[in-house]
């Protein structure tokens, strides 16, 4: 696999860099992102193919289930970075279908750091657990709702970081968005806009 990726990188640079050379010269020289990304590791949610967009374009963080933790020095300074040096005015955090650390947060693990970090997560199993209760939701209703659910948790985890709350105070800035990736059909479905409203537009 890893001869494959080398191989692909040659064909990248063959084809698509070459073609394209003036373009990936102006982003060696500086990045100027609009979007800052925070979504999960799963390997089959890659935000520039989902998105069909360019190298340069967004600035990306990604962990299991998409979680902002509060004490998480990693996202904070990625998230200060981006919004005091980069100017990135919208944060996308995006969570997706058939996630295993959904799942997680469901079922439970034995390993110590995983559980740790899921933990983070409770919030949104606990109003999901009512939910379901209420509803009569079977096991994959209600994964998807965690999912969203989480969404909406790491959106409230976001936005009560202390610089966060300082940023939007001043500028207004920046517009925080919930994404729900669909791997079994590749679209993208709005559940938090850039406003703070609950949404149910898909892409």
């Amino acid at each position: 696999m890893v001869a494959e990726l080398l191989a692909g990188n040659r064909r990248f640079v063959a084809g698509e860099f070459t073609q394209h050379l003036d373009y990936y010269k102006s982003i060696a020289a500086s990045q100027t992102p609009s979007i800052l990304w925070i979504g999960c590791s799963d390997s089959r949610v890659s935000e520039d193919v989902v998105t069909g967009s360019k190298p340069g374009t967004i600035f990306v963080h990604r962990n299991v289930a998409n979680i902002v933790s509060f004490n998480d020095v990693n996202v904070a300074a990625l998230v200060e970075y981006g919004i005091t040096h980069l100017k990135i005015p919208d944060i996308v955090i995006c969570g997706h279908t058939k996630c295993g650390g959904i799942r997680a947060i469901e079922e439970g693990v034995s390993e110590n750091y995983i559980a740790d970090w899921l933990l983070i997560a409770q919030g949104a199993k606990d109003k999901t657990d009512r939910i379901a209760a209420e509803q009569g939701l079977d096991l994959e209703q209600k994964l998807d709702l965690l999912a969203r659910e989480n969404i909406r948790l790491q959106i409230k985890h976001l936005n009560n970081i202390s610089f966060i709350k300082r940023h939007k105070q001043k500028t207004g800035l920046p517009r925080v968005h919930g994404w729900l990736y669909a791997v079994e059909t590749g679209q993208i479905e709005v559940i938090v806009d850039g406003t703070g409203e609950g949404s149910a537009v898909k892409s």
